[in-house]
């Protein structure tokens, strides 16, 4: 099983050694993405207006694999501040259209460039 890499403009570029997700065998992995726009500026506006954006950018990330956010089993959650949950959760639930993946969200103490939320994604290829 080789992995392949993938990539699109339509997300921001990594900004680190890394990449924006890698298929291995049936599965997508996602690397995390915070609010930033495809042009790297970051989004303006609370957890809600960041969490659209960085589901957007997955949602370009899930394309250029092959794939859609309704073939996500497993997303992994970074919030700022659980206080946000709620409000986090209705755009997360919006952006899903009724699909429910598996999930774990977890408060930090901070994300990059001081972003509200940041989402990586498992993606099953053939579901």
């Amino acid at each position: 099983m080789n992995p392949t890499v993938i990539s699109t403009d339509g997300a921001p570029a990594a900004i680190g050694p890394y990449v924006q997700a890698m298929r291995v065998g049936g599965f997508v992995f996602t690397s995390g993405q915070i609010p930033l726009k495809p042009d790297g500026t970051m989004v303006e506006g609370g957890v809600a207006e960041q969490t659209r954006q960085v589901m957007e950018n997955l949602k370009a990330v899930a394309a250029a694999a092959g794939v859609t956010l309704a073939q996500t089993v497993k997303a992994t959650v970074f919030l700022k501040d659980m206080n946000s949950f709620a409000e986090f959760n209705a755009v997360f639930e919006e952006m899903f259209e009724g699909h429910k993946p598996a999930r774990s969200t977890v408060e930090v103490a901070r994300l990059p460039k001081d972003a509200q939320v940041e989402i990586e994604l498992i993606l099953a290829v053939d579901a």
